[in-house]
C-alpha cells in the first residue's frame, strides 16, 4: 500500500467518528426527521429557532468539511460496518481532535447544549414505568396523549370505557407499551397501567392498614364482589357487617368503605372487610359499656340472632347471650317459641367477662320462679299429677306446673328388676299420677315413683311363694350360670344350671329351655330382705338316682346307644331310663383294637356308680379282657397239671409229653 492511500486510510479511520457526530447533530436533515419524531413538532422548531437559525446551521455545514467526501472516504477504508459493531469499544468524543479537524460547527460547551435540550425532549428513564399523561385530543376511536416527550401517544378509548366522562385536559395514568410501532406512533397502555397501580396501592392499603373505597358490584356465592381501584376485590359474606346479614341485594351498587384484609399474590385474590372497620370501635364501645354493668342489672335489648342454643341481644353496641335455659322456666325446644327477630325484650345480667367481653343473659329471672307457687303443704308420700314433657331412657319428666317438673327413674316405673325403656310405660303428652319420692325446694329438684301406686309384690312373698311350693313361671333371661324365671310382675326368681335336670348335663341353659318359655319351678330357698329366691326345676319330680341305684349297680350290664365320643371317652344313653353313662377312653375299645362309634348300641357293664354326683361309669373293654383273662389261667392250669405228669413219667415219656405242652400251648 502506497503512502498516500495509507494516509487517507488513517484520516478515513479518524474522521469516523466525525461522521457519526455530524449525522446525530450538526445536519439539519437528521434534527428535522428527529424533530418529527419528537412531540409536539412545534416546540422543537422553537427551541430550534432560539438555539441556531437553520440557515446559519445550513451553511455552517457546506463550509464544513462536506458530508459527501467524509462518506467517499469512509468507504475506501475499513468497512464502517465492522467498526460499528464493537459498541464496547467506543469511548466518550472527543471535541478537540474534532475541533482541530475542521470539521466542528459548535464549540464543545454548545454541543453539550444542544444534546441536553434534545433528551429534554425524551421520555425520563423512570417513565419506563406507570406516569402520567393529559388528554390532548379525543378522536371517535383514540384518545391522545401528552406525556411530556418528543411525540404524543395514542390509547384506544375501549380502556376507558369505565370512564366515559372522559375529556381534554384530563390526566390520566398510563405505560409505555410500545416506543414506536410500524408508523413511528408512541404506543399507551391506560389498562395496564391503572393494573399496576391498583396492585401497588392495593398493597400499599394492606400493608399500611389503610381505609380504601369499593363499589359492589355483584352478589356471589358466599359474599359480594367489591370494585376496588380497578380490582375485583371478594367480601366475604361474614365480613360486611357485624351483624347477620339477612339480604345481600340491598348492598349491591352501593359505594362503601373497606379494609384489605388478605392478598394472595399467587392467585391475584383479594379480600375485602367492611365489617373490620367497625369491629375496633365496637370493642372500644363494648369495653365502656360493660365497665357500666352491674349483675342483677334490667337492660332492654333487640334480637339479633336466633341459634339453636339461644339468642344474641344486642344492648346498643354490645351482644349478650340469653341461653336456651335461661329463656322459659317452661322446657322448650327451640328458642324462637319465645323470641322472634328485631323484637325489643327486657333481660336482665346474669354474669359478664370484661377480659373476654362475654355478656351471659337471662330472661326468665325476670318473673317469678314457678317452684315458688307450688303447694308447700305437698310433702313425701303424697301423689301429684303431670304430663309426661320429656322421655330418656333413664326415666321420663314429668310437668307438675309450668316450670315445676319431677323425674320417674325407669326404675320406679315397675316392680319388676328387669329395666325396660321409659317408652314401654309411657309416652310424651299422656297425663300420668305419681308419688313423690323426694322433694327439694331450695335445689328445686323432685323425684316421683310409678310403681308405688300399685302393691308391692314382696309385700306378702311368703305366703305366695313359701318354700318347697310349686309354681309354673316364664324363661326371662339366660346367664352362663342359669335361668331367671318370672313369676309375676316384680317377683323374679334364679333356677341355678345344676338345677334345671336330674339326668342331663346342661352346659348352658339355652340346651334346655328359650326365652319367654313357661316352666314348672319349686321355690328352694327365700330371701325376703335381699327379695331374692332360688328356684329349681328338676325338683318337680322325684330324683330318678334313687330307683337308678338298684338299676346300675356297680357289675350290673346294660345295652346303651353311644351319643357323643369325644377326647376323653364317650356318653351312653340308655333310653328305657333316660340317663347317661360315661366310658373312659380305655373302657371304649373292642376286641378288634377299633373304638366304640357314635350311634352303636353296645353292651357295657357299670363299673362306677355315685348318687351324690349323678355318675354312672360303664366300661365295654371289660368283656373281652376278662375273657381273655380265664383262657390265659385255664392254660395256665394244664400247663401246671403236665408239668406234673412230667416229671411222674419215664424218660421215654419226656418227648411225648413235650410234644403234647407244645400242643397245649398253642390252643391245639
Amino acid at each position: 500500500m502506497s503512502e498516500e492511500k495509507a494516509k487517507k486510510t488513517e484520516d478515513v479511520v479518524e474522521a469516523t467518528p466525525v461522521v457519526e457526530a455530524v449525522k446525530e447533530a450538526a445536519p439539519v436533515k437528521a434534527v428535522k426527521e428527529k424533530a418529527k419524531e419528537a412531540a409536539p413538532v412545534k416546540a422543537v422548531e422553537e427551541k430550534a429557532e432560539e438555539t441556531a437559525p437553520v440557515k446559519a446551521v445550513e451553511e455552517k455545514v457546506e463550509e464544513a468539511a462536506p458530508v459527501k467526501a467524509v462518506e467517499e472516504k469512509v468507504e475506501e477504508a475499513a468497512p464502517v460496518k465492522a467498526v460499528e459493531a464493537t459498541p464496547a469499544e467506543t469511548k466518550e468524543f472527543d471535541w478537540d481532535a474534532y475541533a482541530e479537524g475542521g470539521l466542528a460547527l459548535y464549540s464543545k460547551s454548545e454541543y453539550k447544549d444542544y444534546e441536553a435540550m434534545y433528551e429534554a425532549t425524551l421520555p425520563e428513564e423512570t417513565q419506563a414505568g406507570v406516569i402520567d399523561g393529559t388528554v390532548l385530543n379525543l378522536t371517535d376511536r383514540e384518545a391522545i396523549i401528552e406525556i411530556g416527550g418528543k411525540s404524543e401517544g395514542v390509547i384506544s378509548l375501549n380502556e376507558f370505557r369505565y370512564n366515559p366522562e372522559l375529556k381534554v385536559g384530563d390526566k390520566v395514568e398510563v405505560l409505555i407499551d410500545q416506543q414506536e410501532d410500524k408508523t413511528g406512533q408512541l404506543l399507551l397502555s391506560h389498562r395496564k397501567a391503572r393494573s399496576i397501580r391498583s396492585w401497588d396501592r392495593v398493597n400499599s392499603a394492606h400493608d399500611n392498614e389503610e381505609i380504601v373505597n369499593g363499589f359492589v358490584k355483584c352478589r356471589t356465592k358466599g359474599g359480594m364482589i367489591v370494585d376496588v381501584f380497578g380490582i375485583e376485590a371478594f367480601l366475604p359474606g361474614s365480613q360486611i357487617d357485624v351483624k347477620p346479614i339477612r339480604d345481600y341485594d340491598v348492598y349491591v351498587g352501593k359505594t362503601m368503605e373497606f379494609k384489605v384484609v388478605k392478598i394472595n399474590h399467587d392467585f391475584k385474590n383479594v379480600v375485602v372487610s367492611h365489617k373490620a372497620l367497625i369491629e375496633a370501635d365496637i370493642e372500644l364501645q363494648k369495653k365502656e359499656i360493660i365497665g357500666k354493668l352491674e349483675k342483677g342489672q334490667v337492660l332492654e335489648g333487640t334480637v339479633k340472632n336466633i341459634t339453636s342454643y339461644g339468642v344474641f341481644i344486642d344492648l346498643g353496641g354490645v351482644d349478650g347471650l340469653v341461653h336456651i335455659t335461661d329463656l322459659s322456666w317452661n322446657r322448650i325446644n327451640h328458642p324462637n317459641e319465645i323470641v322472634e327477630l328485631d323484637q325489643k325484650i327486657n333481660v336482665v345480667i346474669l354474669d359478664f367477662d370484661e377480659a373476654k367481653t362475654r355478656i351471659q343473659l337471662g330472661l326468665k329471672q325476670l318473673s317469678a320462679h314457678p317452684w315458688d307457687a307450688l303447694d308447700q303443704e305437698l310433702k313425701i308420700g303424697d301423689r301429684v299429677k303431670g304430663k309426661v314433657v320429656v322421655i330418656a331412657d333413664y326415666g321420663a319428666f314429668i310437668e307438675i306446673l309450668p316450670g315445676v317438673e319431677g323425674l320417674i327413674h325407669v326404675s320406679e316405673m315397675s316392680w319388676s328388676t328387669h329395666l325396660r325403656s321409659a317408652q314401654d310405660f309411657m309416652k310424651v303428652g299422656a297425663e300420668v299420677e305419681a308419688e313423690i319420692l323426694t322433694l327439694d325446694r331450695d335445689e328445686r329438684k323432685m323425684s316421683l315413683g310409678l310403681k308405688q301406686l300399685t302393691t308391692d309384690p314382696w309385700a306378702d312373698i311368703t305366703e305366695k311363694y313359701p318354700a318347697k311350693s310349686k309354681h309354673t313361671g316364664i324363661v326371662r333371661n339366660f346367664t352362663n350360670f342359669g335361668v331367671f324365671i318370672e313369676l309375676e310382675e316384680g317377683v323374679d326368681g334364679l333356677v341355678h344350671i345344676s338345677d334345671l335336670s336330674w339326668t342331663k348335663k346342661v352346659k348352658h341353659p339355652s340346651e334346655f329351655t328359650s326365652i319367654g318359655a313357661q316352666l314348672d319351678i319349686v321355690v328352694l330357698e327365700l330371701d325376703t330382705e335381699n327379695r331374692r329366691l332360688s328356684l329349681g326345676h328338676k325338683q318337680v319330680e322325684d330324683n330318678p338316682w334313687d330307683t337308678y341305684e338298684t338299676i346300675f349297680a356297680e357289675g350290673s350290664e346294660h345295652e346303651g346307644e353311644v351319643s357323643e365320643v369325644h377326647d376323653k371317652g364317650a356318653t351312653v344313653l340308655f333310653k328305657t331310663e333316660g340317663v347317661e353313662g360315661f366310658v373312659p377312653g380305655r373302657h371304649s375299645e373292642k376286641e378288634d383294637g377299633s373304638k366304640i362309634a357314635k350311634g352303636e348300641t353296645v353292651k357295657f357293664r357299670v363299673i362306677e356308680f355315685n348318687k351324690g354326683s349323678r355318675k354312672i361309669v360303664l366300661s365295654h373293654t371289660i368283656f373281652f379282657k376278662e375273657a381273655l383273662a380265664s383262657e390265659k389261667k385255664a392254660t395256665s392250669k394244664n400247663v401246671k397239671s403236665i408239668q406234673s405228669k412230667v416229671e411222674k413219667s419215664t424218660l421215654g415219656d419226656i418227648d411225648a409229653l413235650a410234644a403234647l405242652k407244645n400242643k397245649l400251648e398253642k390252643g391245639e
